[in-house]
């Protein structure tokens, strides 16, 4: 990868509907090289998809908590059935695996703190393997999603 290359991730990252026309004309190479380009590093696996960004509140989806989860053991049947258990809950829409404590962060985005109560109370509370459930209310978002640095 090169510099172009990381000017392409760069600019596609930011504006990721730029034409193929404009991210040549951005990165300085005619359309066919940037589009080949670009092809490459989506079968290499350094772009792995495209997204639209939406703004949560338009959704109805502006209270955003984050679940800190502790496990009772750590065994590969009780991470599985977790793991599992977790990705068939849409209001979580992100979910990291740590090391040390807590086990996983959860990243919620529902419509209210009721909306949250009710997901704790029904879902959130009966996770496989679940030990410990403690949140934390976001205040605002300052910088979502965030652009890799290149």
């Amino acid at each position: 990868m090169d510099a172009t290359d990381r000017e392409i991730l760069r600019l596609l990252q930011v504006e990721g509907r730029l034409s193929n026309q404009e991210l040549a004309e951005r990165v300085r190479l005619t359309p066919s090289p940037c589009l080949r380009r670009v092809r490459n590093l989506e079968e290499a696996g350094v772009i792995t998809g495209y997204r639209a960004v939406v703004d949560p509140a338009a959704v109805g989806r502006a209270f955003q908590v984050l679940a800190y989860v502790e496990l009772e053991g750590q065994d590969a049947e009780t991470v599985t059935a977790f793991e599992a258990a977790v990705m068939e809950i849409d209001d979580v829409v992100e979910c990291l695996r740590m090391f040390g404590r807590p086990d996983y962060v959860l990243r919620v985005a529902v419509p209210d703190m009721e909306a949250y109560s009710q997901l704790c109370l029904e879902r959130l509370g009966r996770l496989p393997g679940l030990d410990k459930l403690t949140s934390q209310i976001a205040m605002k978002a300052l910088k979502p999603g965030g652009v890799l640095p290149l």
